[in-house]
């Protein structure tokens, strides 16, 4: 056994001297991860999205239909940028993507209001942004719905009811809203860590494949293994240690901007985050070796790792719900650690579950740690036989 630490902390040193010595290797294992982790943290800095471009075509031009316009302008989410004379000219607007949305206030608002007879606003709102537009079809339905209650308040209180009777006649029934492991609804919270988890993921792959692919690239492969005395298993942990290391380390600064730069809330279980973490590292690493060993190519293996990498996102269930997708489309969600990760980050530190709830994330991130073992023999030829060295 002391053979064998000994041939595996003689392969880590050789890494160590690789990482010190090549540019790409630092830049794929240190400069751009944290760039990008920087990157995501000022991104989401507002956290919500606030106040989108709005045109507002008031062709009534009364106090009450000012009102309104006033109150569509006082919610979070919408800015009336433009005041227009005519919907061509909002649509033009529009087109050139300026405004987000146009709301229109019928001639004749007031009158009709007055005269107890119905009216109707009139809403165009781009959809080719899904959250833009819910954002300003909540925000300006909720002040249409709001202005509306008032006037029949005030109309109701002018025929002799109390504030108390009146509001109970517009809302016979309150509904509360209570939302629970992000209340504030903040984007921040939810997307920027969720983004660093990906770059990590990324660069964790591009990283481990580029450590053994240059091997084959460059025709080193033999002496990465004759360093390690032959010894195939000791060879590969003496390379993929220092990125686990260097990883685990950049997760920490991740997490560091994540809880108290951007102030991302943890509300469970620190520790069984940082188990998770490392975990989501290592199961990584062993997938980016199963990638290499079987195609035996450094730029093959860097764009397959590469795409592989980025479909987890699309998989993860953060865009659109997994338990809504096609039934093979859920199982296929079940080959990426990325969608065991998300699931105990969310639990631990949205909603505070307890622990016992990201066991079986855990496990099911720790059952793709085997994959070397499965490749083993093909890595150790692909070290040996010079056939396979040089190729790009």
């Amino acid at each position: 056994m002391s053979g064998f630490f000994h041939n595996m902390l003689t392969s880590f040193r050789r890494e160590l001297s690789h990482m010190v010595h090549h540019r790409m290797y630092r830049m794929l294992a240190i400069v751009l991860p944290v760039i990008s982790f920087a990157f995501f943290a000022v991104m989401f800095d507002n956290g919500s999205i606030r106040k989108l471009p709005v045109a507002m075509l008031d062709q009534d031009d009364t106090p009450l239909s000012r009102k309104l316009s006033t109150m569509i302008g006082e919610t979070p989410g919408v800015l009336i940028a433009y005041d227009i004379s005519d919907m061509d000219e909002g649509e033009r607007l529009m087109r050139k993507g300026v405004v987000s949305g146009i709301v229109q206030i019928p001639d004749g608002f007031e009158r009709e209001i007055y005269g107890n007879e119905q009216t109707h606003v009139e809403a165009y709102i781009s959809g080719a942004n899904i959250s833009v537009n819910g954002m300003l079809a909540k925000d300006i339905q909720t002040a249409v719905q709001t202005f509306t209650a008032g006037v029949q308040l005030t109309k109701l209180q002018a025929a002799g009811l109390t504030s108390y009777q009146a509001m109970a006649q517009i809302m016979p029934i309150r509904f509360s809203k209570h939302v629970i492991s992000n209340p504030y609804l903040n984007y921040g919270y939810y997307l920027a860590p969720i983004f660093m988890f990906m770059m990590l993921m990324i660069f964790t792959v591009l990283t481990t494949v580029y450590a053994i692919g240059r091997e084959l690239r460059y025709s080193t492969a033999g002496e990465w293994l004759d360093s390690a005395s032959g010894d195939m298993t000791a060879a590969l942990l003496g390379k993929t240690l220092p990125i686990t290391m260097i990883m685990f380390i950049l997760s920490q600064v991740m997490f560091l901007i994540m809880f108290r730069g951007v102030g991302v809330p943890l509300n469970g279980s620190f520790w069984v985050l940082l188990a998770g973490i490392v975990l989501f590292i290592v199961s990584y690493q062993a997938i980016s070796v199963f990638i290499i060993s079987v195609l035996g190519n450094l730029r093959l293996g860097l764009s397959i790792g590469g795409g592989y990498s980025v479909l987890a996102f699309t998989f993860s269930g953060l865009t659109f719900p997994i338990m809504a997708m096609y039934p093979v489309m859920q199982y296929l969600s079940k080959i990426f650690p990325f969608t065991y990760f998300t699931e105990i980050f969310i639990d631990q530190a949205m909603r505070g579950a307890p622990a016992v709830y990201s066991t079986m994330p855990i496990v099911c991130m720790a059952a793709f740690v085997v994959l070397p073992i499965l490749v083993m023999p093909r890595l150790k030829r692909l070290a040996t036989d010079s056939k396979y060295w040089g190729k790009l």
